[in-house]
């Protein structure tokens, strides 16, 4: 063998290793749901629907819906302590900003009582919070919200947690004559804050996660896994039997920065429970 074809050989060997350890990377045993795939049912019987929950093999979760120190009915930390009863963990939590008027009452967004839901997060063993939608009104500021979110992951960053951000498709809307979300990514310090990116609302934008994972790498620690309907592309399906090639999404998690992945429906076929039953079985098949 001459020089050139062992440095060919080599080099295809390195390139092989990283695709074989962005596989690795990927634990079938830790798909995550995200709670909100069952706002219809869950707050009627939580106790009941989580048990379903971990009977299909799910094994974190990511919750919604915190306020004042409080979810579905129960304190956030007898909440958890449940789920880990079931042989499942909260791994992240939505929360919002709280700037607008829908949300100002809340108890628990970056601007009222943060820190408080920070600790509470902290004492249930969570490693993510995430600030899941901007209002309407919200949007006028991104580069305000982006500054405050900063200051919302100093305090996150004290308790050891990670801050992430989660888009939609309106991030991908022009402000100030620039991609809003680009705007984002260049004002949020990564120190502090990462993404969450969900695969759905990327692609009702037309952006291919790939090429942001390319272009900034490392900062996509999360991700909303949800599939798109092969002929209408604002219609969500079942995980697995739309358009979306996850295959090659996932193969790139190393890239992207990947920690955690969940599962996430907000329209069903059927129902709620039958949805996140089919998706993970369809997801295991696919990754």
């Amino acid at each position: 063998m001459n020089r050139r074809e062992f440095i060919q050989t080599t080099s295809m060997a390195a390139v092989g290793a990283l695709t074989m350890s962005s596989f690795t990377l990927i634990d079938k045993k830790k798909i995550g749901l995200q709670l909100y795939s069952l706002r219809d049912i869950l707050p009627k019987d939580p106790k009941g629907v989580l048990a379903k929950v971990a009977g299909f093999g799910y094994k974190e979760l990511e919750a919604y819906s915190y306020n004042d120190g409080q979810i579905f009915g129960m304190k956030y930390k007898e909440f958890t302590d449940y789920v880990k009863s079931l042989g499942m963990k909260v791994t992240s939590g939505h929360h919002l900003l709280g700037k607008s008027e829908q949300t100002k009452m809340m108890k628990g967004t970056v601007v009222n009582e943060w820190e408080r839901a920070v600790n509470d997060a902290k004492e249930a063993g969570q490693d993510f919070m995430v600030v899941a939608f901007l209002t309407p009104d919200e949007r006028k500021d991104y580069k305000g919200v982006c500054e405050q979110l900063n200051k919302a992951g100093e305090v996150c960053k004290k308790y050891g947690i990670r801050l992430n951000y989660h888009n939609h498709e309106f991030e991908f809307e022009q402000y100030e004559g620039q991609v809003a979300y680009h705007v984002m990514l260049k004002e949020l310090d990564p120190e502090l804050v990462g993404m969450e990116m969900d695969l759905y609302w990327m692609h009702v934008a037309n952006q291919s996660p790939v090429e942001y994972f390319e272009k900034y790498p490392g900062r996509f620690e999360q991700w909303h896994v949800k599939d798109m309907d092969k002929t209408n592309p604002k219609q969500q399906v079942d995980v697995g039997t739309g358009r979306i090639d996850f295959k090659s999404i996932f193969a790139k998690a190393k890239q992207s920065g990947l920690k955690h992945y969940y599962i996430e429906q907000e329209a069903y076929p059927v129902s709620s429970i039958d949805s996140i039953e089919k998706s993970i079985g369809n997801l295991k098949k696919m990754i």
